[in-house]
Formats: C-alpha cells, structure tokens, sequence
C-alpha cells in the first residue's frame, strides 16, 4: 500500500493550502511516507483486512472545531483511499457527545458506528451500553502487543473499565510546565533570585517554587512581563484537580462517599490558587484558552500550565498553516523550556480514545479503522500534522528521529512529555462526571472572580456533589470511586 500512500500525500499536499509554510509543511508530511511499498504492520494489515468492507460509510462522533480537521482532511480520506470505506464525520461541542450519544442508544438508532470517549466519561458510556468490548478483536488481530507502545499512563488509565477493554486512546493530553528559559538562564536574574529566595533559580519542582519565581519575574518585568497565568475558566477544574491531589488531597471519603473537596487542604490549594493571580496580569482571574496562550506565545508571560499544543506552536510550528492562522505569531520561538508540573504529578487531562458502538452494523470495519488510525505508523503521522490537536501518546512518538527533529528543543519537548507519561493522574472517574465537574467549575470561577471566599466556595461544591452522590446512588458511586481510586497514579504515590 506504500505507493498508494505517496501517491495521497502528494495530491494532498497540492491542496494543502497555507501562508507561508506550505514547503516546509509539504516536506514535513512527505517525508513521514515511506518510498516504496512498506513491510506488513498493524496498519497495512488493518487496510488489507478492510478491503472487503468496500463501499461501507463509518459515521464516527468527533469533537467540533479544530479537533475534527486531521480526520477531516488527511486521515479521513486516506483511509477511504486506501480501503474504499468512508468516514463521516459527525462533530459535536465536547460537551455534548455523550448526551448525543445517550439519546442516540435510547432510540436504536444505531446512527453511530465510532464514538470518541473522553476516558472520564468511559463509566457512562459502558453503563449505558453503548460501547462494544474490544478484546475479542485485539485477539483477533494479534494488536494487544502495539498497544504496549502507549504511554504506562494513558495506557493504563483510558483503556479498561471494570476489567474489559473498551476504547483505544488517540490522544496523549498531558498538563505541561512551559517556561522561559532564556529568562532563567539569565545570569542577572539567577543571581538576583539566589540572593532574594536564596536558592538557584530553575524550573520550579514544587508550587511555592512556583509562586517565588511568579512573583520575581513580575516585580522585575511587569507590566511588560509577568511571571505567570493561568487558565481561570470552563477549564479550570482540571488545574485545581491537579493541584489539590499534589497537596495530598482526597476526593471523597472512600467509605461514605462524603464529598472531602472543601477539606483543608482543598481550601488551602484554591486559596493558593487564587492568591497565586497577584503575579498574574491584570483580570488573569478570568482568563480562558486563548489569553493564556496569546500571553506566552507573545512573550508577556515568564510561565504557564496548559496542553501540548503551546509547546509546539510557542515554536512557530506550523502556525503559518492555514488551520493554525489564528495562533498568535511566536515571539519566544528557542526561548521555551519544558518540565513536569511542580509536584511531579501532572494531570492527564481530557484527552480522547476510540470505542465502536454496540449498535453498530459495521463492528469489524470500525475496529479495523481503530487499529489503522490508532498503529505505531499513522498514529505518528497524524501526531505531527500541525493542526492535528493529537498530542503523542505513544512511545514511539517520543523516540521518533521524526518527530525529534521537527525543532531545536523538540527532544527536550517529547522527553518531558515522556515523562509526564508515566506518572500521569488520571481525572476523575464517576458516573454523570460531567455534573461534578459543573459544580466544581462554577466553585472555582466565583472565587477567582472575588464573588465569594475560596473556602466558602468549595463547601457549596462539597454539598452539590453530595447531593449529585445522593441522586445518582451512593453504592453506584461508592463503587466506581474505589475502583478509580486504585487505578496507577488516581492519587500520588
């Protein structure tokens, strides 16, 4: 099938259109294809094994937006190249995909034949069951011993529920430290901080590191610079879920499934969080998304938290695409270093696997395009497409001479990743998650907004997860929660 898949590339790359980047795009893309016909693996073995599902149409959920613009433009039609089955791609608000998914079980309509699972919603998804089991086809397949490459966290964590395997991951989501090291290695700045704190300066290995260097960065540089922000939003829970474990935090009692979110230490961490903004620009309580990465990217910021993707587009990697014009141009492209979060743990937050649905009459073309999608060789395609949003999540991604040379500082990049990977903690796992994370998420933005004290905040989360805990059925709930609990890394070691 190799000369099939140069024979794409090639056409997909005179349609590629971009502002400025497309050689360096094109070459980018082309050199991934292997020149002449590759020897047999899991994806040209998933291919031949599809063949006789020609002219069978896969309609798969996918998040909306930028998330769906691989599939839909090279993954998407590589495969119909290749096997002659198409894919239509269904795109929800990440919201809504399991309601979707939900109401579309209860009809039977058996409108789905893939849906792509955030891990903590897999209980809701197996509960109502909606999701096949996939070992009698890894069996089948002989995939199980690929499926090692994936990262111990991601691995471990997004796969299984209740004993059985229901989704494949295709996404390596991982909170990052991201930083400035030009900034740190400035022989000035090391010696004034030595002097001020009275230890090096160097990335921070603990949150009060964090704060010192925050608010060094910001006596010194602001309003030009400040030492840091970070996302204060929608998406906030997945920050304060981090931290609050760090610090040695508790989700529930374990045996009465009493809501222990406003312990002390719970209220300790918010309050740290929010006294943590005094370093942060001016409204930084109320940042999303896009301020905290318009912030780093244009130089304004010594520090930050966030996904994958900044530490790519800080580089300018393929922000002159098209489908990444929206990125704000990097000023402190060679200027970026990476570490673990402070603490050592960081959050393998979100992220995406692959799961066929129960109601599909295509079971056998949906697992095969999984495999493809999901193998060593087109899973470190797409990781490398630019827009792609899939972050690396495989081994291999990390170790790839590829994927290594993309930038200066892409070995420092993918070796942190790396390492966030084995000692990731997965978010939490309960049956209606997403009401849970509601309720902690309107918490946390009232305190950020000065609306309410932190402390008095997290106890009326404390009581509408109790309440949530009460209606959903606390055995229910008891019982996953342990079983969460278990999982490597739910909690620090």
């Amino acid at each position: 099938m190799g000369h099939v898949r140069n024979y794409f590339f090639k056409v997909y790359m005179m349609k590629f259109k971009s502002r400025g980047m497309g050689l360096a795009l094109g070459a980018l893309l082309f050199s991934m294809v292997p020149l002449g016909v590759a020897a047999q693996d899991k994806a040209d073995e998933a291919v031949k094994a599809a063949q006789k599902y020609r002219g069978t149409t896969l309609n798969v959920t996918w998040n909306k937006g930028l998330m769906a613009k691989e599939v839909l433009l090279y993954s998407g039609p590589l495969w119909e190249k290749l096997t002659g089955i198409k894919l239509n791609v269904v795109e929800h608000m990440i919201g809504d995909m399991y309601p979707v998914v939900e109401s579309e079980f209860i009809k039977k309509s058996g409108v789905f034949d893939l849906i792509n699972v955030v891990p903590s919603s897999l209980p809701d998804y197996v509960e109502l069951g909606a999701v096949e089991p996939l070992q009698p086809y890894l069996t089948k397949y002989g995939y199980s011993q690929e499926l090692e490459d994936i990262a111990p966290s991601f691995r471990s964590n997004w796969m299984k529920w209740d004993g059985k395997v229901y989704t494949i991951p295709d996404d390596g989501d991982v909170l990052t430290l991201y930083y400035r090291k030009d900034l740190f290695e400035d022989s000035a700045n090391r010696a004034a901080f030595k002097k001020k704190y009275g230890y090096a300066l160097a990335a921070p290995a603990t949150w009060k590191q964090f704060d010192d260097i925050s608010a060094f960065f910001t006596e010194k540089y602001a309003p030009a610079l400040y030492g840091s922000a970070m996302m204060h939003d929608s998406l906030s829970f997945y920050f304060f879920e981090e931290r609050f474990r760090v610090n040695g935090g508790r989700f529930f009692d374990a045996k009465t499934m009493k809501a222990t979110i406003n312990s002390p230490i719970g209220k300790k961490t918010l309050q740290e969080m929010v006294d943590r903004t005094k370093s942060m620009p001016p409204g930084a309580g109320k940042w999303g998304f896009m301020d905290v990465l318009g912030a780093f990217v244009e130089g304004k910021l010594a520090m930050t938290e966030f996904w994958p993707p900044l530490g790519r587009w800080a580089e300018g990697y393929g922000t002159d695409t098209e489908q990444l014009s929206w990125v704000p141009k990097s000023k402190v492209a060679g200027k970026v270093g990476y570490a673990v979060t402070p603490g050592g743990y960081s959050g393998i937050a979100a992220g995406f696997g692959l799961s066929i649905s129960s109601q599909s009459k295509n079971k056998e073309a949906a697992y095969l395009f999984i495999q493809w999608l999901t193998s060593k060789k087109i899973s470190l395609e797409r990781v490398q497409i630019p827009y792609s949003l899939r972050d690396p999540y495989r081994v291999s991604h990390y170790q790839s001479p590829s994927y290594r040379s993309r930038w200066p500082n892409a070995p420092q990049y993918l070796d942190t990743l790396a390492k966030a990977g084995k000692t990731g903690m997965p978010d939490l796992f309960l049956y209606q998650i997403n009401r849970y994370e509601r309720a902690l998420t309107e918490g946390l933005n009232a305190a950020f907004a000065g609306e309410v004290a932190p402390g008095a905040a997290l106890d009326k989360v404390a009581a509408s997860w109790d309440g949530l805990t009460q209606a959903i059925g606390v055995d229910k709930q008891r019982a996953i929660y342990q079983s969460w609990a278990a999982r490597p890394n739910a909690y620090p070691k």
